[in-house]
């Protein structure tokens, strides 16, 4: 009885009052889009494995040095810029069905399987555990290989899964496409923690084998669902293929990069991104050594910018599929991060936590803004039909800026924390302190630089063209 009174209930329950409620459409319908969101889900749930889970396990379990955990989570960035590749060739690929993106998707979903079944035990090897003595450059070299094929695979799977929903998107509800999308990168980031770090409470090789096998095997079920009849077959597209050649990469990268405004957005687009990833490195030593925060207190900071990153995501969809120059969307966002660095600078002085944690929603709720803003303007780069390119040569430009800025923040905290603390940078900077601020404002001068190079762009590029203006499914 109570279910179908609620049932009626949600019958008559007002769109507006739903996220997301009108994102779909007539090519796209919502069971199907929430399947291809699956991709993202995954993605989240491999970074929250690798960075998250995977790091602390490596240093503390397996007591791996920690330059060396570094160094393996850096090495799927060596095949970041490869993404303007893998974009072109699901642009031009040849298949028999006439399929573009769904081969790269499930070939990157196999590379990545492979990549996770794999690491475990190349985890053991390197720190010793091993139940056959081998020398110690195999166990690294099997750890590398492990962690560049998960990358290699992510990396195109999720290239071909950007312009494959670009594909199947309208033009009025690929705004609230892309919010989605990176709300379900989330969920799956969040979720994915969540659930490691429980099943891991009780650490065993055994149990590390388990759940990092386990999570290959979930990334390869969800993954094949998500793509599970998304392309459709189109024939008369191989016909029209055998018949012409496809341009070369090196002339069609040329066109691309040299028209416009190109070169000047992947700029903004990498300043930007580093800009709002420095900090993920040091935000939480910075409350537990500065601030005196507990564990909990700032384990919970992960919930903070996951939170305003919501916030973000939802505000830009909304405002995406209002006509909203998606790179002024973006320079808000990096504006929002201006007072959120102060906030995070100032509550060391203060002493004031709740300032920190605020400071921690506001680089949440501007990096969100800044990334919808830029990967929804590279959706719109597809002019004679190359949006693989386009969306391969952002994601090129942000993956290596968000490694290179984590590098950048750990190793310029210790550099600086160790002259300060050495007296070298004179008496009154002689604090614990020092280190962390000098980062973030080096986060703050790249947010300016990050404006002076999207300030020439916006409006520069053409809103959507709708006869009313779109919701995203919020109450107005």
């Amino acid at each position: 009885m109570r279910a179908a009174t609620f049932g009626k209930w949600a019958r008559r329950m007002p769109a507006e009052w739903l996220p997301f409620a009108d994102v779909a459409s007539a090519d796209l319908p919502l069971p199907r889009l929430l399947r291809l969101s699956l991709f993202k889900v995954t993605m989240g749930m491999t970074t929250a494995l690798l960075i998250g889970t995977l790091n602390r396990v490596m240093i503390v379990e397996l007591s791996v040095a920690a330059w060396l955990v570094s160094l393996m989570l850096a090495l799927p960035l060596l095949v970041a810029p490869f993404r303007a590749v893998t974009g072109y060739q699901s642009d031009t690929h040849r298949s028999a069905f006439g399929w573009r993106r769904v081969p790269f998707m499930w070939g990157g979903t196999l590379i990545q399987f492979f990549g996770l079944a794999i690491m475990p035990f190349a985890l053991l090897v390197l720190s010793g555990q091993g139940a056959v003595p081998v020398p110690a450059w195999f166990g690294q070299a099997a750890a590398a290989l492990a962690f560049l094929a998960v990358g290699a695979g992510l990396q195109t799977s999720q290239t071909a899964g950007l312009a494959l929903a670009t594909d199947q998107a309208s033009a009025a509800t690929r705004p609230r496409v892309v919010a989605l999308m990176y709300v379900m990168l989330l969920v799956g980031a969040v979720g994915g923690s969540l659930v490691f770090s429980a099943l891991l409470s009780d650490f065993s090789p055994q149990r590390l084998v388990q759940v990092v096998q386990g999570s290959a095997l979930v990334v390869l079920l969800l993954n094949a669902v998500a793509l599970w009849k998304q392309e459709p077959r189109n024939p008369q597209r191989v016909a029209t293929m055998k018949s012409t050649r496809p341009a070369p990469f090196r002339q069609v990268w040329r066109a691309f990069i040299e028209r416009g405004q190109t070169r000047r957005f992947l700029w903004a687009t990498g300043l930007g991104t580093m800009a709002f990833n420095m900090q993920d490195i040091v935000l939480e030593p910075y409350g537990g050594e500065i601030l005196k925060l507990s564990v909990g207190a700032t384990s919970a900071l992960t919930a903070m910018l996951a939170g305003g990153a919501l916030i973000g995501f939802l505000l830009a969809g909304r405002q995406l599929a209002r006509g909203t120059d998606p790179l002024r969307l973006a320079a808000y966002g990096a504006l929002a991060g201006l007072p959120a660095f102060s906030a995070v600078i100032f509550s060391a002085p203060l002493d004031a936590g709740w300032l920190f944690r605020v400071g921690a929603l506001g680089i949440g709720f501007g990096g969100g803004l800044f990334a919808v803003g830029t990967l929804f303007a590279a959706m719109r780069m597809e002019d004679g039909g190359f949006v693989g390119l386009a969306l391969g040569a952002w994601g090129a430009v942000q993956s290596t800026a968000a490694g290179l800025a984590m590098f950048f923040g750990g190793a310029l905290r210790d550099v600086v924390s160790a002259l300060a603390v050495d007296g070298t940078l004179g008496v009154g900077l002689a604090m614990p302190s020092t280190g962390y601020s000098v980062v973030y404002h080096v986060e703050i001068l790249l947010l300016f630089v990050t404006l002076i190079a999207i300030g020439p762009l916006v409006g520069r590029s053409a809103t959507i063209q709708s006869s009313a203006p779109q919701r995203l499914g919020l109450a107005s």
